[in-house]
């Protein structure tokens, strides 16, 4: 039997917090109709796809702190959180189908890059429903400590919401400190 996982990542356009990855091997018994590109669902259908995407299938997420996107760069740690969520899958595929046109450094492993993956690939769009449920809730428990930023709405991203709270209440400890718009505030 031949395994095929998919990967895909999240939170690369962010200006907080992590960047994560998820990779899945699906069941042969999972209705692949239902999966789509994360970017393409509401919430609660994420939410919903995301549990039944677990229960029939083999996955793992990685993801790669803001000290590693500072210090490595945001392609270079989105390869990383890929890389890890590879490693941690308890079977080892013979295929990897990554969204995208970049490969993370993986020996031992046969990788392919799929542009668009997460739009045409149930696998790369499984990885991608559940790196993003993966990512917004942890933003979403974060901005219950940050609440003038409005996380739990925006997640990070330079929304005008954001973009004044920033200007109001400052840059965080979470806050990606190499990336052009937050050193503007600075």
């Amino acid at each position: 039997m031949r395994f095929i996982a998919g990967v895909d990542e999240v939170g690369r356009g962010s200006l907080i917090g992590p960047v994560y990855a998820a990779a899945v091997i699906l069941n042969k018994s999972i209705d692949k109709k239902l999966l789509k590109d994360s970017k393409s669902l509401n919430k609660s259908k994420r939410e919903a796809l995301s549990k039944y995407i677990k229960k029939n299938s083999i996955w793992a997420v990685g993801r790669a702190s803001v000290i590693e996107i500072e210090k490595i760069n945001i392609l270079q740690a989105s390869l990383l959180a890929m890389k890890r969520a590879i490693k941690k899958l308890k079977k080892k595929p013979h295929l990897i189908l990554i969204d995208g046109n970049k490969l993370p450094k993986i020996r031992n492993y046969h990788l392919k890059a799929v542009i668009k993956g997460d739009r045409k690939i149930p696998c790369i769009s499984a990885a991608s429903i559940i790196a993003k449920v993966s990512r917004d809730k942890m933003i979403t428990n974060l901005s219950k400590k940050f609440s003038g930023y409005y996380w739990d709405r925006n997640f990070g991203y330079g929304t005008m919401q954001h973009l004044k709270a920033i200007k109001k209440l400052g840059v965080t400890k979470h806050h990606r400190n190499t990336f052009n718009t937050i050193i503007s505030f600075k």
